[in-house]
């Protein structure tokens, strides 16, 4: 009979600056926010004796006069700019639904997608009948081979490019809605390919190897509430070498990781 044991280890204690716990901007339903009435209400918020409160947990955002509160955990609240990965739900009238992790489908026009070979012309109505070439319901919008990691809206780091070529080998697309696309990190993309680029060549046992590794890493830093971008995914991966993909969502393992993580990101801002 084979057991699993794990002997203890001699942990460098992370530090609690940067904890959720501390930082003064989250607030639970009920804290006032601000006591100055020169402040408007904005949403999540409610006034109470000429006393801003927070009406939901969250973080607590300020643009000039206005306040509102970001819900930690929410459908997604789509924004300009913003990058979604999404799923085709239906193809209608010149348009596809598509499902975005948010309160509604979103709809993507075909007048907005890149025709085949980057072809810039009105649509025709030859076009129209030939959608589910494009996209059909299931696909993934433009992307192949690779692995769907969906997740809290709320624990993707807003940054100026959510598009990542890891070192380990491969790629990640963060999703402001939550949905996080894994894949192998392509060798030579074709332009000519315009907005319908999809690579179905076989993936490699190396290459899904990296992939199932980073997918555990998400879900481990997702589960202790660790804010996802490029560099705390490559330093859980880093963290993680030392065993084995099955074993990274083991409580014990995933609680080290995670540690490491934390203090790799700490020494890294200072």
């Amino acid at each position: 009979m084979a057991a699993d044991m794990r002997l203890p280890t001699i942990r460098k204690p992370v530090s609690q600056v940067d904890s959720a716990f501390d930082r003064k901007d989250l607030v639970v339903p009920g804290d006032v926010i601000t006591s100055d009435t020169g402040f408007m209400r904005g949403h999540g918020t409610y006034v109470d004796e000429d006393k801003l409160t927070a009406s939901v947990a969250g973080e607590v955002q300020r643009v000039d006069k206005l306040i509102c509160v970001r819900p930690l955990k929410t459908r997604f609240n789509g924004e300009v700019g913003d990058v979604v990965v999404g799923r085709i739900t239906e193809v209608q009238q010149k348009r596809w639904k598509v499902e975005t992790n948010s309160r509604l489908d979103s709809v993507l026009l075909l007048s907005a997608v890149n025709l085949p070979g980057g072809e810039l012309r009105r649509r025709s109505a030859e076009d129209e009948l030939t959608m589910r070439e494009y996209l059909q319901e299931g696909d993934l919008i433009s992307l192949g081979q690779g692995v769907l990691v969906q997740l809290s809206p709320s624990l993707i780091k807003r940054q100026k490019t959510h598009f990542h070529n890891l070192p380990c080998g491969a790629s990640i697309i963060l999703g402001n809605n939550g949905f996080v696309w894994l894949y192998p990190t392509p060798e030579q993309q074709e332009e000519e390919a315009g907005g319908f680029y999809t690579s179905l060549e076989p993936v490699g046992l190396s290459d899904r190897e990296v992939i199932s590794r980073l997918r555990n890493c998400l879900l481990a830093l997702a589960a202790h509430k660790v804010l996802l971008y490029d560099t705390s995914v490559l330093y859980c991966y880093e963290s993680s070498v030392q065993h084995q993909v099955k074993d990274i969502l083991k409580p014990e393992v995933m609680e080290e990781i995670v540690m490491l993580t934390q203090q790799k990101l700490f020494e890294q801002e200072g």
